[in-house]
């Protein structure tokens, strides 16, 4: 067999459709564009609406936002704690160490074993970093935000205006 004989199924290809070539074939006389209207007499541009202002105009251009009441944290895990010299454990020892360079909220996670009982002092803790710790016999101190909360009052709350 050589590349000049192949050829593909019977049926698998087939023609394209012509319209506007009169009543003769399919596609005659108003070759498949309906009756009337733009549609039927010149092309529309990609995203034309009809005069509505298109979609890609009425989206904002700026990706996303930024939320004013986010609480970002520092993740501190538990194996980093391992190594931590020392029984008390607070953001102030912590960047001392080098443990977390900014100076933001600190919150202690999960990830690893604690062998010895410390003291933790952060502002944040998760679930399974405060079973460790407790578990291993120390003991979990939260710590105040130090600009309280900034969330806004609950719909319907006492301090809204009526």
């Amino acid at each position: 067999m050589k590349v000049h004989d192949l050829k593909p199924p019977a049926g698998s290809n087939r023609a394209r459709r012509r319209v506007g070539r009169g009543i003769g074939g399919k596609g005659g006389k108003t070759a498949g564009r309906g009756t009337k209207g733009q549609g039927a007499r010149d092309t529309i541009r990609a995203g034309f609406e009809g005069g509505q202002m298109p979609l890609h105009r009425r989206v904002p251009k700026l990706k996303g936002f930024n939320n004013p009441f986010r609480i970002e944290y520092e993740a501190v895990n538990l194996d980093a704690l391992e190594r931590f010299e020392g029984t008390e454990v607070d953001p102030d020892a912590l960047r001392a160490q080098g443990l977390c360079p900014k100076r933001g909220l600190i919150k202690i996670l999960g990830g690893g074993e604690l062998s010895r009982p410390l003291m933790v002092s952060a502002h944040a803790f998760s679930e399974s970093a405060t079973a460790a710790i407790t578990a291993a016999g120390g003991s979990v101190v939260v710590l105040d935000l130090p600009y309280g909360d900034r969330r806004p009052p609950a719909r319907g709350s006492a301090l809204t205006n009526r």
